[in-house]
């Protein structure tokens, strides 16, 4: 009896510990998802589960017959924990990337510690289709300079067509029929 407890015991500790010390992970948040070609799209590139962030920086690249780099912004995560410095990074629409995007605190503090927004990056999309994001010349660092390994869970972008006219011509057509048949059913229950 008690063999089965202890291992019952275990195993929620272990889950406990994994939890405690899951490996902070790099993703991408689309808005809106899917994108619509043509139409522009913002990606946030988000940080959970990191322990001490004083300072990164990453490149992001894309497909550049679907996507064109319009504008990058720093996120507010790395800010919470004081002043910092960083770029923007330099867009390459040609190559399909954003080089050296960084920010970094200033002074002896503490990293931030959680989840948040490390960057918002603003594109136009240019045709439908789906673009791989990828990330190269990744670095984490705590406030003690040490690296943070950072596990990377991004998913492809998918840019829908945009819907042609004689679409929205037969979703109206659709709708007149809808309303007139209605307008019968109350004509029909008036007469009643």
């Amino acid at each position: 009896m008690i063999g089965w407890k202890k291992a019952f015991g275990a195993t929620l500790l272990a889950a406990a510990c994994a939890q405690a010390y899951a490996d902070p992970t790099l993703t991408v948040s689309a808005s809106p998802d899917p994108a619509i070609a043509g139409q522009a799209v913002d990606l946030t590139v988000l940080l959970s589960d990191v322990s001490d962030l004083y300072a990164y920086q990453f490149t992001l690249s894309f497909d550049p017959t679907l996507l064109q780099a319009t504008a990058v912004t720093e996120g507010a995560f790395l800010g919470t924990g004081g002043s910092t410095i960083g770029d923007t990074g330099y867009i390459d629409n040609n190559a399909g990337t954003i080089s050296f995007i960084y920010n970094s605190l200033v002074g002896d503090i503490a990293g931030v510690s959680g989840a948040g927004a490390l960057a918002k990056i603003t594109f136009q999309t240019l045709g439908a289709g789906t673009t791989p994001l990828t990330f190269s010349d990744a670095l984490f660092l705590s406030s003690s300079l040490a690296d943070i390994d950072v596990a990377v869970d991004v998913s492809p972008l998918q840019i829908s067509a945009v819907p042609e006219p004689e679409t929205y011509l037969m979703l109206g057509v659709g709708l007149l029929g809808v309303a007139a048949l209605r307008r019968r059913q109350l004509a029909q229950a008036t007469r009643s």
